[in-house]
Parts: C-alpha cells; sequence; structure tokens
C-alpha cells in the first residue's frame, strides 16, 4: 500500500473520531446512528495509522507530499 494521506488529513480524521467517541460518550448520539458514526470512527482511526484510503485510490485523490 502506497501513503496517500498527507499530515493534516490524518489529523483532521483523528479528530473527527475523537469528537464522535465523546459524543457518544456523553449520549448525545445513540440507537443505530450511534453504532454507524461509531463505525466510521474506527475506520478514521485505521486509515489515519497506516496513512491509506481506499476510497482516495478509487478517487485518484493523493494528499501526501512527495519527498524528493
Amino acid at each position: 500500500m502506497k501513503k496517500n494521506m498527507g499530515g493534516a488529513d490524518r489529523t483532521i480524521r483523528i479528530i473527527l473520531a475523537l469528537g464522535v467517541g465523546a459524543l457518544y460518550y456523553f449520549n448525545v448520539i445513540t440507537g443505530t446512528l450511534a453504532y454507524v458514526l461509531l463505525a466510521f470512527a474506527v475506520i478514521f482511526v485505521l486509515t489515519s495509522f497506516v496513512s491509506f484510503c481506499p476510497l482516495y485510490t478509487l478517487l485518484g485523490i493523493n494528499t501526501c507530499k512527495v519527498k524528493n
């Protein structure tokens, strides 16, 4: 897997995942919506740690800066 996510993109995804986790913890979101958002949060964290997003590959997006 070639990295296709930059630092800013990874940071934003982690912040969003933490926000969803906080909303769930404080019972702001519940039910099916909570589980769907938590699933997206887990995906965001996983893709941030490996710096690779499969959807970016399909769409041809690359936010990772290339080192010369």
